[in-house]
């Protein structure tokens, strides 16, 4: 997993922000690993990710939370911060990011049972702080969870169709962050959403360029 992480353009490093038990690069690669290898195990019989391979599956999909917790933490969010991740089906970006990035609490959001049941599953085997599943579909989130102050999507719905939906659960100055494959829009087709674009990060994974953006509501 280190030498993946380096290779891949994002190195696992020590961090002393983080729980006990995940603040050297060692102990995050080995958790990690837990992960990687749970997920190829369960994508034999459920199709979880596309990717068979642990290396596909670290180099297409893990590296982009890696990335995403650099992003993350460039962000201007509250200390005790509440995050939802929509659609989170194998737990992606969601349950590899908590294994770097564990601020506030984190709720990972999908309507599928046994995608649920996986996700949990991985989460007990890691051991990851304040990191929640809820299965439901999102208009069910429970009010006691709201409202956010993060709300990450990848590919849970069309941006131009999210921004509305998700807007009543977010926190004053709360913002949503997309991960996409796709360049940000411009300001002009935000403008008529009620949103601006807060920041913008790209990198490359393999011959293909990713694509973060966080947006905040226009007050």
């Amino acid at each position: 997993m280190i030498g993946a992480a380096s290779k891949a353009g994002r190195k696992l490093t020590d961090d002393p922000r983080l729980d006990a038990g995940f603040k050297s690069a060692t102990d995050q690669s080995r958790i990690l690993a837990y992960y990687v290898t749970l997920l190829v195990k369960w994508n034999k019989s459920m199709n979880l990710v596309g990717p068979a391979s642990w290396k596909e599956i670290f180099h297409s999909l893990i590296i982009d939370s890696l990335h995403l917790a650099d992003f993350l933490n460039s962000l201007n969010l509250p200390k005790d911060s509440v995050a939802l991740d929509l659609g989170a089906g194998a737990g992606l970006p969601g349950i590899p990011l908590r294994t770097v990035w564990q601020q506030g609490d984190y709720h990972l959001v999908d309507s599928r049972q046994k995608r649920s049941v996986f996700m949990r599953t991985a989460l007990r085997m890691m051991s990851l702080p304040r990191t929640y599943v809820f299965q439901g579909r999102a208009e069910k989130i429970p009010q006691e969870i709201l409202p956010a102050d993060l709300i990450l999507s990848k590919a849970f719905m069309p941006w131009k169709e999210l921004l509305p939906f998700v807007k009543p659960m977010l926190a004053p100055g709360g913002r949503v962050v997309i991960l996409s494959n796709d360049p940000a829009p411009q300001d002009s087709d935000i403008i008529g959403l009620n949103f601006k674009l807060e920041s913008v990060l790209q990198y490359k994974a393999g011959d293909k360029t990713h694509y973060f953006w966080s947006l905040l509501p226009d007050s």
